[in-house]
C-alpha cells in the first residue's frame, strides 16, 4: 500500500520558483528572513535578507507592527508575540507537539540523544519539537527551524515514502542538492539508492551530513490509514549512535505519536 506523507505548509512555491510580487509574497519573505534563527534584525539585514527594497520593508515592517506578527526592539525587529500565538493553533503543531512531547521526553531520558520530531515542508524538514539536555551541542537544529530534507535523517524518512518521489527527485537534479558537509549526500543518484534502503528497512540514516562527528537514526509516524505524519530522530556523536540501541525506543515512540494522534482526531 502506497504512503502518504503529511505536509506542514499549505500548496506553495518551490525552492527553484519566485515569490509573487504582491503585498503577501514581500511579506512572507519578510518574515523568511528569520528562519536562519536570527532573533533580531535591523531594517538594512531584514531587507538584505528578504530581497525587498529597504523602503518597502520598512512599510511593512511598520504594519506587520500593528498587528502583533513583528515587534520593534530599540531599531531591531523581531517575530511577534501574535506569531506565537497563531503558530500554536496549526493542527501539526498543536496536535502532535503536544501528544508527541512526554514520549519524546522518555526516549531522551532513556537514550540521553537529541531528540527530534520533524514534518515535510516542501524540499526542507521542519522541526516541531525537539528534547536535548543541557550539554546538547546540536546547535544545527531548534523549534521551528528547517534544514534540508535531503541531508537529514528526519527528511529521508519523510521523502522515502512521498508518492510523488521521482517528481521531487527530478525538481531537486534541476536545482542542486545542498552542500552541508563533505559528507553530505552528492548526487540525485544517490540519494535515490539512500531513499530505497531507507523504505526497505523502515528507517534512515546520516552520518555527517549535516555536522560533522555527529549523526542521526529516524523513523516515520505512520497513521492508521498508511499517512506518513510526521518522523521522530535520535541525534548523537558517532561514537554512541548505535542503531539497534536507539531504534527499539523510536519505534515505540513513532507508535505511541500515532496511537495517540488517532485518539485526538
Amino acid at each position: 500500500m502506497s504512503s502518504q506523507v503529511f505536509v506542514a505548509a499549505p500548496a506553495g512555491p518551490d525552492e527553484e520558483e519566485e515569490y509573487p510580487n504582491s503585498v503577501l509574497g514581500k511579506a512572507q519573505l519578510i518574515f523568511g528572513a528569520f528562519e536562519s534563527g536570527a532573533v533580531q534584525l535591523r531594517l538594512t539585514e531584514l531587507s538584505r535578507r528578504s530581497g525587498v527594497p529597504k523602503a518597502s520593508a520598512y512599510r511593512l515592517a511598520q504594519e506587520l507592527v500593528q498587528w502583533g506578527l513583528l515587534e520593534r526592539k530599540g531599531d531591531s525587529y523581531q517575530l511577534g508575540m501574535r506569531m506565537f500565538e497563531l503558530g500554536q493553533r496549526v493542527p501539526v503543531s498543536a496536535v502532535l507537539r503536544r501528544v508527541a512531547r512526554p514520549l519524546l521526553t522518555d526516549l531522551f531520558a532513556a537514550t540521553r540523544a537529541t531528540i527530534h520530531l520533524a514534518v515535510l515542508d516542501r524540499g526542507h524538514v521542519l522541526y516541531v519539537e525537539k528534547v536535548a539536555g543541557e550539554a546538547n551541542v546540536n546547535t544545527h537544529s531548534r523549534v521551528g527551524g528547517r534544514l534540508p530534507a535531503a541531508c537529514t535523517a528526519t527528511g529521508k524518512a519523510l521523502l522515502a515514502n512521498l508518492p510523488d518521489l521521482e517528481e521531487r527527485l527530478r525538481r531537486l537534479a534541476r536545482i542542486g542538492l545542498p552542500h552541508l558537509t563533505p559528507h553530505t549526500v552528492a548526487s540525485v543518484a544517490d540519494l535515490r539508492r539512500q531513499l530505497a534502503a531507507v523504505r526497505e528497512r523502515g528507517y534512515a540514516i546520516e552520518k555527517q551530513e549535516v555536522l560533522l562527528g555527529f549523526g542521526s537514526i529516524a523513523v516515520p509516524v505512520v497513521a492508521a490509514d498508511g499517512t506518513v505524519l510526521a518522523s521522530v530522530s535520535a541525534a548523537a556523536p558517532l561514537s554512541r549512535l548505535v542503531a539497534k540501541r536507539l531504534l527499539p525506543g523510536l519505534f515505540a515512540a513513532a507508535d505511541g505519536i500515532s496511537r495517540a494522534v488517532a485518539r485526538e482526531c
